[in-house]
């Protein structure tokens, strides 16, 4: 749930030095961003309407009041389809890594509360802590480097004692290699978005054969190249339709969706509704 529209890459998450993380309160008039990771964990706390996130090709709706936690290096996308408020609180591994020192072997997960009054109340608890951070930082009291710092560090003391779990990674330097590669195939993506790109010319960037890359790119993406091709034009497309008044034609001719009836057919499949009703909207 970036602040502004950037690449859909990897993500260097920008932290201030008084507090070495990025906290932030996003009032979000709708956006879409395709996959992309960071090395950093990411944690969502709705406070007003909902948000689309897939996670690792799992699609989730965040409703008003519910959170989610995304692990570092976890690819993933969000879809804001109306007017929405988020917390938005991105943790970078170095920062944990000073105080956690085995976070390499752990995974954080929040889980689902149903039936479980125990795990309720610790996420009760942690959100809580989470909201008592917004206001902390909305507010900006004296001294508030100090309730701020209090509160984060409290924060990872609950992750770390009630919602992490010890995993063993041995494939964690061929996971890593992966990454790399997919980095550069979707910094180069991104950079060419608006222009045709070929599957012969992406699979030089990658270093890979055509047919290796188009299997190599569908398994960690979840989708085809230009599937994911088309998804970084619609998310242009859609900022400039709820930002400029543009007409769709030239929207569309700036960032290369040439084809208007597949544009349709993809918009539609992902918003539910017509360029024309997002502007009214």
């Amino acid at each position: 749930m970036p602040e502004q529209q950037k690449n859909h890459i990897y993500e260097i998450i920008q932290v201030p030095e008084s507090t070495g993380v990025r906290f932030f309160t996003d009032h979000d008039t709708g956006s879409y961003y395709p996959n992309h990771w960071h090395d950093a964990i990411e944690i969502i706390y709705m406070i007003k309407g909902e948000v689309h996130l897939t996670v690792e090709s799992a699609s989730y709706t965040l409703h008003q009041g519910q959170c989610l936690l995304i692990n570092s290096c976890v690819i993933h996308s969000t879809k804001y389809t109306s007017p929405n408020i988020g917390i938005v609180f991105q943790i970078p591994m170095d920062f944990i890594k000073m105080y956690i020192p085995d976070v390499a072997q752990l995974q954080f997960f929040l889980g689902d509360p149903s039936d479980n009054p125990i795990r309720q109340t610790k996420i009760d608890r942690f959100k809580e802590t989470l909201t008592q951070m917004q206001v902390a930082d909305d507010i900006r009291p004296e001294g508030y480097l100090l309730r701020f710092n209090s509160l984060l560090f409290e924060v990872l003391f609950q992750l770390y004692h009630n919602f992490s779990v010890k995993v063993f990674r041995t494939n964690l330097n061929h996971k890593t290699k992966d990454l790399n590669r997919l980095n550069s195939i979707l910094s180069y993506t991104n950079k060419n978005y608006n222009r045709p790109i070929s599957i012969d010319e992406i699979s030089q960037i990658a270093f890979l054969e055509s047919g290796y890359f188009c299997r190599f790119f569908k398994k960690h993406m979840g989708l085809t190249f230009l599937e994911y091709l088309n998804e970084v034009r619609l998310s242009h497309i859609y900022q400039d339709l709820i930002t400029t008044t543009d007409t769709l034609q030239d929207i569309l001719e700036r960032h290369s969706f040439t084809n208007y009836k597949l544009f349709r057919r993809v918009f539609f499949e992902h918003f539910h509704t017509t360029p024309s009703q997002i502007r009214k909207r």
